[in-house]
């Protein structure tokens, strides 16, 4: 240990028998209290906004008005043909059946009016009703041309051609439906394999339509099964394609002055986009609230609050937020500068551990950040890998920005308290303090013991506590201590170790008591060479990702025009 700082090492010392005890009681009691009001924060249930069940309301009503003219016009043609053959009468039961698939459509179509707001699983009704009943109409059809073609008395022995009904309901589903591939794939690849599962039926259960078959038509099996095949996969693709292109046009035009050049990622509460803005040619990213939270107003009240908390702010290592809106339609936007570059995951996933001195060059600028936001009455809760950014800014490398103060909260501040609920979680489970975890109140020393773990992960690769199950790493952080970095990662410096443990200390009152303090710490850590801003350039020159060079480059070029 290091003996330049007696306090840094005295924090690490075995301790006396009294404060040992006194802290296995007092983890006892955080482990019982973490078991009995631990709760996981997920995300809610996706669903469809009003604004998208409408267009699949309209568009039902529309794909119902079509099939069921379509059922009409054959039904029309097809007395016509059987009045000029005789044998309508034969036909009957079909025509029955016929006609009540037309009315059905028909009905389904009055139901899906314009004032009727219905909800998504009535809507999903519909919507198998509407495929559902053609889809067993076109079954029957072809079963029953299938057992005439192949009778023995049959004047003309044939395999019938009825795919062609078939890709008319899956092209029409295709087209009519909003809906995302996967779930398209399933509907679609259902319609697309019961012709070819009925033709194999008949063919092992028929050995008339067998001898057919063998004898004449092998071939028009296998090419009616390559054209379904084909017209699905076309499908589907068309699903997909039809699907992105309205999410970005609903993006777009909720963004007027902002044009969106990619998707840069997503999370649990919206989508970042690379933008520019139209008149200033800045580059920028935009953050849009998912469209399917449009409704929930605890996820609007955190995402205003993330704006708000943020643009309080105005550290040179916190990002930038450079504006902020709501759409007529209730779709929430903020604008914020842009970071190219790499998270602190992706460095340690993509490098493994970091130097310490590249560390402390990092940690640095971070404790700066926070002392700012801590100044303000803000604790950030959620520090975790993916919210420390490394960016490229002002011309310099490894510039650390902390993102996503959406979890912010003001130390004394009742208009918050409600957005999330009592004796709940909120955070990142691998690296919330112990009091986090517990859901007690916190301060700014729980946003030092989540850095203190976030050093951690840095140094050694790895979370202080990697278990599987998320409540485990909880109790974790309230009753176990980690195992000394040193022990992972021997190049780590005794002295930033000490420093990482000493800010994962169970009790608030055993950490540093400020990001101030923990700063003084890093500063004290020797090193063989001090990391710096030309340091890390040649780290990118050498070991950038080439995607995020071209998003660099991208931003440069949009900047210079």
């Amino acid at each position: 240990m290091a003996d330049s700082d007696p306090d840094l090492a005295g924090a690490v010392t075995i301790e006396a028998p009294r404060r040992r005890l006194r802290r296995l009681k007092e983890s006892d009691q955080l482990a019982q209290s973490a078991r009995r009001r631990v709760a996981l924060v997920e995300g809610s249930t996706p669903h469809l906004s009003s604004e998208t069940r409408s267009l699949l309301r309209k568009r039902l009503r529309m794909a119902a008005l079509l099939l069921g003219a379509g059922f009409g016009l054959f039904f029309l043609w097809l007395i016509i043909q059987g009045a000029a053959t005789g044998d309508w009468i034969i036909a009957a039961p079909f025509y029955a059946v016929h006609v009540g698939v037309a009315l059905l459509l028909g009905f389904l179509a009055t139901r899906l009016c314009s004032k009727c707001d219905l909800s998504l699983t009535k809507l999903r009704v519909f919507e198998a009703m509407i495929f559902g009943a053609p889809a067993a109409y076109f079954f029957l059809l072809h079963y029953d041309r299938l057992q005439v073609t192949s009778s023995p008395d049959g004047s003309h022995p044939h395999v019938p051609q009825i795919v062609g009904l078939w890709m008319l309901l899956v092209f029409t589903y295709a087209l009519f439906v909003p809906n995302n591939w996967r779930r398209a794939g399933v509907v679609i690849g259902l319609m697309a394999t019961a012709p070819v599962a009925l033709n194999l039926w008949t063919y092992l259960r028929n050995d008339a339509f067998a001898q057919l078959v063998d004898t004449d038509f092998h071939g028009v099996l296998t090419e009616q099964a390559l054209i379904m095949t084909m017209s699905a996969l076309g499908a589907i693709v068309g699903v997909h394609t039809i699907g992105a292109l309205r999410r970005e046009a609903f993006v777009a035009k909720q963004l007027g002055q902002y044009r969106l050049k990619k998707l840069l990622g997503s999370g649990g509460m919206g989508e970042v986009y690379l933008a520019e803005h139209q008149m200033m040619k800045r580059p920028c990213a935009v953050k849009v609230i998912r469209a399917e939270k449009a409704g929930d107003p605890q996820v609007l009240a955190r995402f205003e609050r993330e704006v708000r908390a943020t643009a309080k702010l105005s550290h040179w290592n916190t990002i930038d937020i450079y504006d902020y809106g709501r759409t007529e339609d209730g779709t929430f936007y903020y604008v914020m500068e842009f970071l190219p570059g790499h998270n602190v995951g992706e460095l340690v996933k993509n490098g493994g551990p970091l130097p310490a001195n590249r560390i402390l060059y990092l940690m640095r600028q971070i404790c700066d950040a926070l002392a700012e936001a801590h100044n303000h009455g803000l604790v950030h809760r959620d520090l975790k890998p993916a919210n420390l950014y490394v960016a490229y800014r002002g011309g310099m490398h490894d510039v650390a920005k902390v993102l996503d103060f959406g979890l912010a909260k003001p130390l004394h501040d009742a208009t918050s308290a409600g957005l999330t609920q009592e004796g709940s979680i909120t955070g990142s489970p691998l690296y919330m303090s112990p009091e986090q975890a517990s859901s007690e109140e916190v301060d700014a020393r729980s946003d030092v013991y989540s850095l203190g773990a976030v050093m951690y992960y840095m140094a050694t690769g790895k979370a202080p506590f990697a278990y599987e199950n998320p409540m485990k790493v909880m109790i974790a952080h309230a009753t176990e201590d980690p195992e000394p970095p040193r022990y992972i990662n021997g190049d780590v410096p005794a002295e930033l170790e000490e420093i990482i443990l000493r800010a994962m200390e169970k009790r608030p009152a055993d950490r540093f008591q400020s990001m101030a303090e923990l700063r003084d710490a890093l500063d004290q850590v020797p090193v063989d060479s001090e990391w710096t801003s030309r340091t890390a350039a040649d780290w990118w020159s050498c070991n950038g990702c080439p995607e995020r060079k071209a998003l660099c480059a991208q931003a440069i070029e949009m900047a210079a025009v």
